[in-house]
């Protein structure tokens, strides 16, 4: 699933006084940072970045590159962003329009990549979870059997399994109907309020007036003074806020936990056939590409055009392989989704997504096996639960189900902030001492969103992208360099932390080493990479 981590007062909902309403927190997204801060300098610029620039002015100018293609498998990306349309790949070989298979690759017309969630019949934008569809799987294999009888061995090992899958999803829906009703009560309150301030999009001014008739009211009241100025003015505190929280949770509970929705029946393949190839449609960009194209303008966002963002490599060509979408990507279609990205030229993946269950590891497995045949180089995000990697699954991941081995080339990505400090892990960030290998900026990073906007996005999702551009930017300027040397490079020009940060668990916090966050110990630098790729 891709996940977009914003510090909102409705991810800190809890109950209070008796009253059920959310607890704000200032939205870090909306405190100012340095434009491009990711690419910065730590040393000149105070601030955490990975020295893309220092890079580009110090040892790259006019050095001789190549275009280099990055796929992108997401949930889509708007391929005529002002930003983006100059360093969209074209596919050379395939005539657009005539519905045929000029390249003989097996998918019609796919100009600029292809999606795998969709058909003729539209594109899936919603699906449930795969916890969802493993307790489907388990109460089909269960369903007229007397379970106080199993037999010993599978068969009562996958009713374990069942039953701590279904605890684990009634959780999931029990929670999220209990944010629902906070964010709702909460929004009850306030409109109240508004109606009897009597403007429709009211001031600070105006909510310190306003003299509070019931502890509700106190509470929302207090909640929205000490934030709204956080905020271009009410009515974007509200949707940020309240309105977000509202479609977020509606979404979880008629979608993503939803055990009776499946609309898999849009994209009209033989979903338990995992050998097949070729389905899908066209549309790279699908109903909602915010994720997708975010993670593009970070990689390779123009950097000669003087507007918008800059993205870390400066000749890439962003291949879009729509695969994930509002809910948990499926095994097969990342299968496809990399097969396709390694059959038709692409030198790096970037892959931010993940999920907690594995329908098919086999079928991803073998893809990846596939990918590192053709000196693909995976780059991975590690996740945004704040999590040990090493101990909570994480899928997908590089280790091969048959136990064969694994994909050495592939990087996988913790988040990192903006300061040289004790928060310098993110505090939404995955870890893992053997399971995650670098960290990259991962909050406040403003990038290309549909329809020629910029937004800031916080999550592992924006760390790996850092990545799989500085990877690219590496394969551009020494494009002999094997897909395992170019991990090599970047995993031993990191910035070491030195210093021990700040790791929270539960309502607990504490502080570690670096190097118990990830197998460097640091956060990637470009200009100490580039230096490094030089002597190969």
């Amino acid at each position: 699933m891709v996940t977009i981590m914003n510090f909102s007062p409705l991810k800190k909902a809890i109950l209070i006084a008796g009253i059920c309403l959310p607890i704000a927190v200032k939205a870090q997204n909306n405190q100012p940072v340095k434009p491009n801060w990711q690419n910065l300098d730590l040393k000149t610029d105070s601030v955490f970045g990975i020295s893309t620039e220092k890079a580009y002015t110090e040892l790259l100018k006019g050095k001789p590159h190549v275009p280099v293609l990055v796929a992108v498998i997401d949930g889509g990306v708007d391929i005529n962003h002002e930003d983006l349309k100059r360093i969209i790949w074209t596919n050379p070989n395939e005539i657009a329009g005539n519905s045929s298979d000029d390249d003989k690759n097996g998918y019609a017309d796919d100009i600029h990549g292809w999606d795998f969630i969709g058909s003729a019949k539209g594109d899936v934008h919603y699906d449930n979870t795969e916890l969802v569809r493993t307790v489907n799987l388990y109460t089909a294999e269960f369903k007229g059997k007397d379970t106080t009888a199993l037999a010993a061995g599978k068969e009562q090992s996958d009713f374990y399994a069942y039953q701590k899958a279904r605890n684990e999803l009634n959780g999931k829906v029990k929670k999220a109907r209990r944010i629902y009703a906070i964010i709702t009560n909460f929004n009850e309150i306030l409109n109240n309020m508004v109606s009897k301030i009597g403007k429709p999009n009211p001031v600070l001014a105006d909510f310190n007036n306003y003299n509070p008739e019931t502890n509700g009211d106190a509470y929302v009241k207090k909640i929205v003074v000490e934030n709204l100025n956080s905020y271009k003015d009410f009515a974007d505190f509200k949707k940020n806020e309240i309105d977000e929280g509202l479609k977020h949770y509606s979404e979880q509970l008629n979608y993503h936990y939803n055990l009776d929705y499946d609309p898999r029946s849009i994209v009209g393949d033989n979903y338990n056939d995992s050998s097949e190839h070729f389905y899908g449609n066209n549309d790279v960009t699908g109903p909602d590409a915010d994720h997708g194209t975010h993670v593009s303008g970070i990689i390779g966002a123009d950097r000669e055009n003087d507007i918008g963002v800059k993205g870390v490599a400066n000749d890439v060509r962003i291949m879009s392989v729509r695969t994930v979408p509002d809910g948990d990507e499926r095994d097969k279609d990342v299968a496809n989704a990399i097969r396709y990205a390694a059959n038709n030229g692409a030198r790096v993946i970037n892959m931010s997504f993940g999920k907690s269950y594995s329908f098919d590891k086999k079928a991803v497995d073998e893809a990846l096996k596939f990918a590192m045949s053709k000196d693909v180089l995976v780059i991975h995000a590690a996740g945004n639960d704040n999590e040990d990697n090493d101990k909570v699954p994480h899928f997908p991941t590089r280790i091969y189900e048959d136990k064969s081995g694994e994909a050495a080339a592939w990087i996988e990505v913790g988040a990192s902030g903006i300061n040289d400090d004790k928060t310098l892990k993110a505090s939404f960030s995955n870890y893992g001492k053997t399971s995650v290998d670098v960290f990259a900026p991962g909050v406040k990073i403003n990038s290309t969103t549909p329809n020629s906007t910029y937004t800031p996005h916080d999550g592992t999702s924006m760390a790996a992208p850092v990545v799989s551009g500085l990877a690219a930017l590496i394969r551009s300027y020494y494009p002999k360099l094997t897909s395992l040397q170019v991990k090599e490079i970047i995993m031993k020009s990191v910035v070491k932390v030195n210093h021990k940060v700040n790791v929270k668990a539960g309502d607990s916090e504490h502080k570690v080493s670096f190097d118990d966050l990830c197998v460097t110990g640091g956060i990637v630098n470009a200009y100490e990479a580039l230096k490094l790729a030089a002597t190969y």
